[in-house]
């Protein structure tokens, strides 16, 4: 089957897409974009996250079939425009030293973006409910709270200024 969508705002086309195969297997291995991670395929660690119609899902969950006609965002379409300017959310997670391994990463990017495209002064119980679906075997969080809280400060004091 031939699998027509839209990905970090270019249209994509997959063909040859079997049915079992997930969306998250099309865009790391037929569309080039490794930044999704594939670690437990069970949608439990959050690692391949990905929003599909501005909603956070899993993408090794998702049938690749399923993303047709619709809009896919992956961590590289975080940056600003392709240019190689990276996301406010990106930027906090380097400055606040929230990447180790990096292994889960651009999940927590996505999900974390997306909390603070709806929630730009979100509290510790937000930032701990929207995360909650992303494991990290490497922190103990602390630094990434801290990553989420640094870019919804940042986006504030951009916003008064």
């Amino acid at each position: 089957m031939r699998v027509n969508f839209t990905v970090n705002g270019r249209p994509q086309q997959a063909d040859d897409v079997w049915e079992g195969e997930s969306l998250l297997y099309v865009l790391r291995e037929r569309l080039g974009l490794p930044g999704s991670k594939n670690a437990c395929e069970q949608g439990e660690c959050g690692s391949c996250t990905v929003r599909l119609d501005g909603v956070p899902v899993c993408a090794c969950l998702v049938a690749a079939g399923q993303a047709e006609g619709r809009e896919v965002v992956t961590v590289e379409g975080l940056a600003a425009g392709g240019q190689g300017e990276l996301a406010p959310v990106q930027q906090a997670f380097i400055d606040a030293g929230a990447v180790q391994c990096g292994f889960c990463t651009p999940g927590l990017l996505v999900v974390a973006d997306d909390l603070l495209a709806h929630t730009p002064q979100p509290s510790d119980a937000d930032i701990r409910e929207a995360l909650s679906g992303n494991l990290c075997r490497c922190t103990g969080y602390e630094k990434i709270l801290d990553a989420v809280r640094l870019a919804a400060a940042r986006a504030g004091a951009g916003q008064e200024g």
